[in-house]
């Protein structure tokens, strides 16, 4: 028996005790039930240290917001083991969610393979820009501001003082007058 003889209580009168902050009703209750709910843990998770994180987050809700068990729906074992169940689960689903984010970031991620492959796209950006900038003034510029410079054409005509329809148009036949440069120079993506 414990110096405060708490081991006596039944649950619902350990969970009052928790209630009035009583460290050492915690302690007895975790005495009673913590094995269970780091088992339980342990098995969804397949994993001691997650498992004891979970313990740790059931015990310290227990304590923090003790109100929130009810004897008359079940005993204090089921109800933590309940809750560990719930945040075991919420953390695997978390950490299979982000390891089929990271393959999927993987999978997409443009890979360069070799340094031949990195200097084809250093030759093909460097055509491209000597191409615009051959272009008549009144062609680039709008090109600069709307393809490089992330503007729409409404920003790129206002910044440029022009109609957007004016604007439009200088961007159509600039990337035309592009398309056939780069075609006849050999530059192709």
């Amino acid at each position: 028996m414990s110096v405060h003889g708490l081991e006596v209580l039944d649950d619902g009168t350990l969970v009052t005790a928790i209630a009035a902050h009583d460290q050492g009703a915690l302690a007895e209750a975790y005495r009673r039930h913590g094995g269970a709910v780091w088992g339980l843990a342990r098995r969804v998770c397949r994993d001691a240290h997650i498992a004891e994180d979970v313990c740790q987050t059931v015990f310290v809700d227990l304590w923090a917001r003790s109100e929130r068990f009810d004897p008359s729906r079940g005993s204090l074992r089921s109800w933590l083991v309940t809750q560990a169940h719930a945040r075991a689960v919420d953390l695997v689903r978390a950490e299979e969610a982000r390891r089929r984010r990271e393959a999927n970031e993987a999978r997409t991620a443009p890979a360069v393979t070799d340094l031949g492959s990195v200097l084809d796209t250093e030759e093909l950006a460097a055509g491209v820009r000597e191409a615009v900038q051959a272009l008549p003034a009144a062609e680039r510029e709008p090109i600069l501001l709307a393809y490089f410079g992330g503007k729409t054409y409404r920003e790129a005509a206002a910044m440029l003082g022009q109609p957007e329809g004016t604007v439009k148009s200088r961007i159509r036949a600039g990337l035309a007058r592009l398309r056939l440069t780069l075609e006849a120079e050999g530059v192709t993506a």
